[in-house]
């Protein structure tokens, strides 16, 4: 076991179940270590320096204080590193997860909407092309604002509280909400998106472990916020999904509720 798993462990982190998860959980772990150094480093110092300017050896003030430069220099070596998790892990990991899409016809691509308080999922159907939205069709029941004259739409899924993707195929879902901020955060996934409305941010990843996920808010989105947590996310082999999809029926713009 290696270093960076023994901590993983001892930290009690939630299962992985993706690919892109890893550089998360390796952030993560750098970061608890700073944090472990400076902790035993401060104690340390604690301890040193009650000793080192107890009464009995210091009977008279020194108003002088400390004349060397040892603090100034644990302060530039934590910086240091700081910097260094900053530019060489937290950079790179964000840039890759905003710059570096799969291509969706490479991937499953799925629409969410959050509302108070559940998820609208939504999926392009059999023919693997979303129908047209416009926000002039966002209604209570066209949570989506698709067009119900659009033929692309007719066969259009849409769910609540069900996301299901296919294993080792990258997931891309672009994130929106109904009403207020939410936030789509999928822990065994790594993954945390807000959702703002008015706007629709995409974010991916891509499941490696088979299984039944909860999906939570991470944004305190009215006095019900703490029921949040009804929706899942179910990763099945690619035969399975092609078999769920095809089981499920369009529903129409217009009376989706």
């Amino acid at each position: 076991m290696n270093l960076n798993a023994l901590t993983f462990k001892l930290l009690g982190m939630p299962p992985l179940a993706s690919s892109n998860g890893k550089d998360v959980d390796d952030l993560i772990i750098y970061v608890h270590w700073l944090m472990l150094a400076l902790f035993i480093g401060w104690i340390i110092y604690f301890f040193y320096a009650v000793w080192k300017f107890h009464h009995s050896r210091n009977p008279k003030a020194d108003y002088h204080g400390v004349r060397n430069h040892v603090s100034s220099y644990v302060e530039l070596i934590v910086a240091l590193v700081e910097g260094f998790l900053l530019v060489c892990v937290a950079v790179p990991l964000w840039a890759k997860a905003v710059d570096k899409f799969p291509d969706a016809k490479d991937a499953t691509v799925v629409q969410v909407v959050a509302q108070q308080y559940a998820w609208n999922v939504r999926y392009p159907g059999p023919d693997g092309v979303f129908g047209k939205q416009d926000m002039l069709f966002v209604s209570t029941t066209n949570v989506f604002g698709v067009d119900p004259g659009d033929p692309n739409g007719k066969d259009d899924i849409q769910m609540l509280n069900d996301i299901h993707v296919p294993i080792n195929k990258p997931v891309i879902i672009y994130v929106s909400s109904k009403d207020v901020i939410h936030s789509l955060k999928i822990i065994s996934m790594r993954v945390c998106q807000d959702a703002i409305p008015g706007l629709r941010i995409p974010v991916w990843f891509t499941p490696t472990q088979l299984g039944r996920y909860q999906i939570n808010c991470a944004q305190l989105c009215g006095p019900g916020h703490s029921s949040m947590t009804g929706g899942y996310l179910t990763v099945v082999s690619q035969a399975d999904y092609d078999k769920w999809i095809k089981s499920k029926t369009a529903v129409p713009a217009a009376s989706f509720e």
